[in-house]
């Protein structure tokens, strides 16, 4: 059972709840730059009909596929790193949220519909959260289990297995007596 005082955010629920919001949100913006945000119509001389051309989000604002990238990269990141490193990484979330707010931002200057911007500026505002929750929180997140880690000279002196693994693939017995 949780503790009531921590809230939503602690423990390994706030790790997972965290991760998959930061991914999906930087998903969406990754798709709403591929999307037409602006069609932009040229009238021609009088028998061909008027050409219709469309621009995406990532025409618009060059770095929106940029920075959602780094938003999937960080919600791999959180899982893979801990303490002080994944505060950093909470905190470049939170700086690629308010970068993709900034370029959006950029975009609507030019006069063009809302729709896929605010869907994108939301997703943004979700990784803007998601990094401030990783600030906050990464001190309470589990870590990955020491399996993962190099192996220091004092773990491999405590590890004798090795040696008779070691001595049977050399071909040796190393039950027999000597």
């Amino acid at each position: 059972m949780t503790d009531p005082k921590q809230g939503r955010t602690h423990g390994r629920r706030g790790l997972a709840v965290t991760t998959i919001a930061t991914a999906a949100a930087s998903a969406v913006v990754l798709f709403a730059a591929t999307r037409h945000w602006d069609a932009v119509m040229t009238h021609q001389v009088s028998p061909l009909p008027p050409m219709t051309e469309y621009r995406t989000g990532s025409e618009l604002s060059p770095w929106l596929p940029a920075l959602g990238a780094v938003g999937l990269a960080g919600a791999g990141a959180l899982l893979a790193t801990r303490g002080r490193l994944r505060t950093i990484v909470g905190g470049l979330l939170a700086l690629a949220g308010i970068g993709i707010v900034g370029a959006v931002t950029e975009a609507l200057q030019h006069h063009i519909d809302v729709g896929w911007p605010i869907v994108t500026i939301v997703a943004a505002l979700v990784v803007v959260v998601a990094g401030g929750v990783a600030i906050r929180s990464s001190d309470t997140w589990p870590e990955m289990g020491a399996r993962y880690d190099r192996p220091t000279a004092r773990t491999a002196a405590k590890a004798p297995q090795t040696e008779l693994w070691d001595a049977l693939d050399r071909g040796e017995d190393p039950t027999a007596d000597k």
